[in-house]
């Protein structure tokens, strides 16, 4: 049997969660409480008791998925054969196979979100998904429309989120409709994530993720990029910068994880969303979900 323990990206969020993590665990509060100190405010009073809009803020959204993954990942103390992370989530994956320190991860973690907010403040874009279309014809459809529009997460198959600049992600959706897409549904998102919209924000947090120590993880991770597994941590590093204007290749990752012998997937952090499209790329494989101890 080969464990493989994956970790969701932002939208998992909802009020409560880590909650009971903090209360029942000493080693969880204790790095809750640190986490409060490297941001400079009490995230776990937004975590446990805020509202929706409150846990949609920016500088909350990302660290908050981020700590109650990870910190649900170090109480359970895990010995994953393998690891993954959805967009955010690779650096929850990249703290649980300890090729990150917490703090390291938490800052960057940080960093990141207001790196985006502001790329999205300075270049407008969105996203749609595409659903029950194969990917090489959106990826095909895409090519040819004027302006900046891209394939940016293959969720599943019959599932791909396109992204980029509003109108010619506009322009994608119709052509798509009239190719045979089920549906081409805009996002409620204020960016253009995984695209090269991004590449202001990418920049940025490559001259953060550059004065960082990575190690050798304590099993492969399967990065978003490459949708390969990688232990060496100057290729992590590399792969790591440049997933913000890249493609998150998750229905790759997971296939390649099955294909190397994984058979079984236990979702760590807020919500289920992965275990559902593991199941939708391999309907027989054993997913579960853990949102707490």
């Amino acid at each position: 049997m080969k464990q493989a323990y994956v970790f969701p990206g932002q939208g998992a969020q909802f009020s409560g969660m880590g909650k009971d993590l903090y209360e029942n665990n000493a080693s969880a509060k204790a790095l809750f409480d640190k986490a409060n100190e490297i941001l400079g405010f009490n995230i776990t009073d937004i975590m446990f008791s805020g509202t929706a809009d409150e846990l949609k803020q920016t500088k909350v959204t990302q660290p908050a998925v981020f700590l109650h993954s990870v910190i649900l990942a170090k109480v359970l103390g895990v010995e994953p054969d393998a690891v993954a992370g959805h967009s955010l989530g690779e650096f929850s994956a990249l703290v649980a196979a300890d090729a990150l320190s917490f703090e390291d991860g938490l800052r960057l973690v940080a960093k990141r979100a207001m790196a985006m907010q502001k790329c999205c403040e300075q270049q407008p874009g969105g996203m749609a998904a595409i659903l029950a279309m194969e990917d090489e014809k959106v990826e095909q459809i895409c090519s040819q429309v004027d302006g900046v529009v891209v394939a940016a997460n293959y969720n599943c198959p019959g599932q791909l989120v396109i992204s980029g600049a509003d109108e010619a992600v506009d322009a994608a959706c119709a052509q798509l409709k009239e190719a045979g897409a089920k549906r081409a549904l805009r996002l409620p998102v204020g960016g253009a994530f995984h695209s090269p919209l991004m590449e202001p924000a990418r920049a940025e947090l490559a001259r953060a993720i550059e004065e960082v120590e990575f190690h050798s993880p304590v099993c492969p991770i399967y990065q978003n990029v490459d949708a390969l597994p990688h232990t060496d941590a100057a290729e992590i590093k590399a792969n790591l910068i440049a997933q913000l204007t890249a493609p998150v290749r998750w229905t790759q990752i997971v296939k390649n994880m099955i294909a190397d012998g994984v058979d079984g997937f236990t979702e760590l952090g807020p919500g289920n969303v992965l275990q559902g499209l593991i199941k939708k790329c391999d309907a027989d494989t054993a997913v579960e979900s853990k949102a707490s101890m």
